[in-house]
């Protein structure tokens, strides 16, 4: 049996597939456009899905889409009707947006060439948090587990609640738009001067900077309510009938602005760009950081209480924020807690595809999923072939002389561009994707952020740690393969590893398993042997761009910044 997923036409499109209930592949189509949150029809992602299964469209038996343009239908008209002031513009916007999802027969008739009708009783659609929840619990290693999504809005929904059994999924509980914990965050960054689309993690690096002056003016934003909900003073936000997220002609989402005079009249005028942070702004980073905890604190302590659970499952772009989940087992009765590597909306794809794998169809559950790499691989004839064309100098070493100096390379000081098996999926490098440095230089942060990353100086570097190992530098001893956690560094141990310790002494940590990632693995025990240090510095491979996905990214990406080495399967170009 074959399915592929599909998360199209909204942020961060991907294609994921499985044959025969195991994961082959998947991969976002912003790897391939190389526009970063890309969200149109995934057709390069899906055409990458074939090739690693070594299909063709005629083999596949299903198409799980994330998106369900009727679910809560009802209710959006009762919303709309109940708002009839607005933008016409924003709500044609999106009726021809559902009106693409429900006819994705005819994308797939383009590409494939194959008659829509072969395609109209293949195609499932699944409901954007439903597909959320998929994507965790039946990925997870738990038979049982309470489950939780949360994000800015997917199908009128913003968080959904529920109890995973087995092949069942049960609903216990949503809330519905515009009242969402996403829009709350967003409203928030957009006034903290970051007005992208996915800059929320900027004021979560930024947090640990501030203290959280403003909570109880924050209360006046967000009700939390006796059914363990919640609420937001609508007064504060911008109008949804207004809008709130369009795609341009490049398919990049692109965020209304959120927030409404009155909260500019409660919290001050948004930072320019050319505005310097004061501390004012880094208060209120940590202010609003520190509430969107307590309200996802508050969301699961009911479901704990209402379900009796100790097994929790979380995805949705709120289980990006890496700082909260790492607070979520001290500060809640739950024991176990599993996000998927893909927690944001890419992560739709593959929680379509196991939705109507395992609910719909009743296929048998599959091993827990432990392993993003499932993206793009390249062979080391490819990578010279390249190299030579170029003109590009280069080595090649077995893996034992490459880690010798690759980790020769990082305690020199070095910066190391890492390339290695198959690409994460997902938003974070783990390993396959990676800039590595020695973590153990307070110069590092500053280092990388000068010569390649070129980002603000308050955010972290992350560290990559022999997972035999945490107990020795981490307050707590958890398996966080997908570097979905902020844990404690422990105080006798910071000053050891100043690059990766966040300001609050904390880092984001990756649990690096010798049967997941065993190249990275083997490179970081090189590294320990001549340092004592279990743990390198571990950031995305990119240059304000979607993370590297081939060589030929790669070498630009060296050849532009000023990365001492770069390291591509076992071929090693210097500087």
């Amino acid at each position: 049996m074959i399915i592929i997923g599909i998360n199209a036409y909204h942020a961060d499109a991907s294609a994921a597939v499985f044959v025969d209930g195991k994961l082959v592949a998947a991969i976002e189509e912003e790897r391939f456009t190389r526009v970063k949150h890309w969200a149109g029809f995934p057709e390069l992602a899906i055409r990458f899905c074939l090739d690693e299964a070594g299909i063709g469209f005629a083999d596949v038996d299903h198409w799980a889409i994330g998106r369900d343009p009727k679910a809560k239908f009802l209710k959006k008209i009762l919303y709309l009707a109940k708002n009839p002031t607005g933008s016409i513009a924003a709500v044609k916007d999106r009726l021809n947006n559902s009106r693409k999802a429900a006819g994705i027969e005819d994308e797939l008739s383009r590409l494939s060439g194959f008659a829509a009708n072969n395609f109209k009783n293949k195609i499932h659609n699944i409901e954007h948090h439903r597909s959320h929840i998929a994507s965790a619990f039946f990925a997870s290693p738990f038979e049982e587990a309470a489950c939780l999504s949360i994000d800015g809005s997917g199908d009128f929904s913003t968080t959904m609640m529920g109890i995973g059994k087995g092949n069942e999924l049960t609903i216990l509980n949503s809330v519905d738009f515009p009242h969402s914990i996403g829009i709350f965050y967003t409203a928030f960054t957009q006034l903290l001067g970051f007005p992208f689309y996915g800059d929320e993690y900027k004021v979560m690096g930024m947090a640990p900077y501030g203290e959280p002056k403003y909570l109880h003016q924050l209360d006046d934003i967000v009700e939390l309510t006796g059914d363990g909900l919640f609420k937001l003073n609508l007064s504060y936000f911008r109008a949804g009938t207004s809008g709130i997220i369009s795609y341009a002609n490049d398919h990049t989402p692109t965020v209304a602005t959120l927030y409404s005079p009155e909260m500019v009249a409660a919290f001050g005028p948004a930072r320019k760009k050319e505005e310097p942070l004061t501390q004012y702004h880094k208060d209120l980073a940590a202010s609003v950081q520190r509430f969107t905890e307590k309200i996802i604190f508050h969301l699961l302590d009911h479901l704990q209480k209402q379900t009796g659970l100790k097994n929790i499952c979380i995805a949705g772009g709120v289980a990006q924020n890496s700082v909260a989940n790492g607070k979520i087992l001290l500060n809640t009765a739950f024991e176990k807690i599993y996000i998927p590597s893909a927690g944001h909306d890419a992560g739709i794809s593959i929680g379509a595809a196991l939705f109507t794998q395992h609910k719909v169809l009743r296929y048998p559950r599959q091993p827990v999923i432990r392993n993003a790499y499932t993206g793009s691989k390249f062979s080391n004839d490819q990578i010279k072939k390249l190299l030579t064309e170029k003109g590009v100098a280069f080595t090649e070493a077995d893996d034992e002389t490459l880690y010798e100096q690759v980790s020769d390379c990082l305690i020199n000081g070095g910066v190391v561009g890492w390339f290695t098996g198959r690409a994460e999926f997902g938003p974070r490098a783990l390993g396959g994707r990676s800039i590595i440095a020695d973590p153990r230089r307070g110069d590092a942060k500053e280092l990388i952020n000068k010569k390649i990353k070129r980002r603000e100086s308050f955010r972290p570097f992350a560290p990559s740690v022999l997972k035999e190992y945490v107990s020795d530098f981490f307050e707590l001893d958890d398996d966080v393969p997908f570097m979905e956690k902020v844990f404690p560094i422990k105080k006798d141990r910071q000053h050891l590893i100043p690059a990766v310790t966040h300001v609050d002494g904390t880092g984001r940590l990756q649990t690096v398993d010798p049967e997941i990632s065993p190249r990275y693995h083997a490179l970081i025990e090189c590294f320990r042997k001549k340092t004592g240090i279990p743990i390198v510095l571990n950031t995305s491979f990119n240059e304000n761009e979607p993370i590297v996905n081939q060589p030929a990214e790669a070498l630009d990406c060296f050849l532009r910044t000023d990365m001492d080495m770069l390291v591509m399967e076992n071929v090693i170009i210097s500087k």
